[in-house]
């Protein structure tokens, strides 16, 4: 489990504007003018400083701004080519990225597709999705092709020569269907590469060693039987310390029947988002939490507790940090979402404050966030304790994804015992002015 040397990636939405680099940070030590034509330039000027100052947020100028004894080198930048949304690096440096083309085509957003949303709110099951996506396919709102021209991919990435750059890119798998994507999650474990796509969690391996993989399997399906929003997909694999995998899916929710029989589905509505476990080969598949909204990634602490952030609604509540508790809900229906009456906005989630931390006339049932630090949370790593200043000991890293660089951060924090559960101490800006979007830490420290 333990790893070193920290990797992040940076996407954009918009792949011609966006950098998608892979990054490796590690610890170091007056005229004679009218009157006119002078307020005529200072208008000028205003007006490119404004541009000027937009495009810099937008792009992050300069690079990323780091904390006193870290230094940043990309690792790779042109070989990045669709939008990289998850990575895992194996021991001896390769780096596995799963890799979207379906971001802005090919997955579906109620948002874009607002014509079925009534039928998007009565699916129950992954069938019930692919038939009303049939239907709107044979009403001409939309072609087969929207949905198939474009594919998900798994991404080795390899440094041949051994120079610190990246230098060979190679497709490992490729996903493509109708109903699958976003690919959100992918986790090495010995000879397999473990990777989430809705529907499916998929198991792949490269049985000749030639970086692509030769041997598929689904291990478990029923994912994202709504088409909801972009984004709210199935990842954060990991590794938890019982040996068990830990992975989660956002409120496109869930409605698995596992091959004992078991149907595996959220309580109260089918769009839900939750924190499943299973064993390394995909048996003894489990609900751990549910009620998120977004849940990014998950990350555990040196005792086995469990932690990920939470996507707010834009519904003037805000993005949480939470400690995943086994058989806890965290309050989250996708109904809510689209409770938009100005004086009932998200219903209860809001009106019964069920998102803040902790208060004594929250709703008993649900397990209350722990803190509100974050805007976009995304990727959230631990760290092993190999590679950063002694200050590190003990913290969380979080990427904070907020659409434009010059306002994303990754933050930093530690965790201490309070009462049941815990309080965020020591939180910062770890790095900042870079579309953060996921990181690990690397074998080498």
């Amino acid at each position: 489990m333990a790893k070193g040397r920290a990797f992040y990636r940076s996407r954009g939405d918009n792949a011609k504007l966006a950098r998608f680099p892979l990054i490796r940070l590690k610890s170091m030590g007056s005229s004679q003018w009218g009157a006119g034509k002078k307020i005529g330039l200072i208008s000028v000027i205003l007006l490119a400083v404004v541009m000027f100052y937009m495009y810099a947020q937008y792009v992050g100028l300069g690079g990323p701004s780091l904390q006193a004894g870290i230094q940043s080198d990309v690792w790779t930048e042109s070989l990045i080519e669709d939008i990289p949304v998850a990575l895992d690096v194996t021991p001896d440096g390769r780096i596995f990225v799963a890799m979207t083309g379906k971001f802005s085509q090919g997955a579906g957003d109620n948002r874009a597709q607002a014509f079925w949303l009534l039928d998007d709110r009565a699916s129950n099951s992954v069938a019930d999705r692919r038939a009303y996506i049939q239907k709107w396919i044979d009403k001409g709102e939309l072609t087969e092709a929207w949905f198939t021209d474009v594919h998900e991919s798994v991404m080795l990435y390899t440094d041949s020569d051994g120079d610190g750059v990246g230098d060979t890119a190679t497709q490992f798998a490729e996903i493509r269907g109708i109903l699958d994507g976003v690919v959100a999650g992918v986790l090495v474990l010995g000879d397999d590469v473990l990777v989430t796509s809705i529907p499916n969690v998929w198991r792949f391996r490269d049985n000749d060693g030639d970086g692509v993989s030769d041997e598929r399997e689904v291990l478990s399906t029923g994912y994202g039987l709504r088409t909801a929003f972009v984004g709210h997909d199935l990842h954060g694999l990991t590794q938890g310390p019982d040996g068990k995998i830990y992975f989660s899916v956002g409120d496109r929710g869930f409605n698995i029947t596992t091959p004992d029989g078991r149907q595996i589905r959220p309580d109260m509505d089918y769009g839900r988002g939750g924190v499943f476990r299973m064993n390394p080969d995909g048996s003894g598949l489990e609900l751990f939490h549910q009620g998120l909204r977004n849940p990014q990634e998950l990350a555990f602490d040196n005792y086995g507790n469990l932690f990920t952030g939470d996507n707010n609604s834009d519904g003037g509540d805000k993005a949480r940090i939470v400690y995943v508790v086994e058989g806890g809900d965290s309050g989250w229906s996708d109904g809510y979402q689209y409770q938009a009456e100005s004086d009932y906005l998200r219903g209860p989630w809001n009106a019964e404050k069920m998102w803040y931390p902790y208060h004594a006339d929250q709703p008993a049932w649900l397990v209350p966030p722990l803190a509100l630090h974050t805007d976009g949370p995304s990727g959230m790593t631990f760290y092993p304790g190999v590679g950063l200043p002694e200050r590190y000991s003990d913290h969380f890293f979080l990427a904070d994804y907020k659409f434009a660089a010059g306002i994303s951060n990754m933050l930093s924090f530690a965790v201490q015992p309070k009462g049941a559960g815990f309080e965020l101490v020591d939180v910062h800006e770890f790095a900042s002015n870079e579309l953060f979007v996921d990181q690990t830490f690397g074998y080498d420290g």
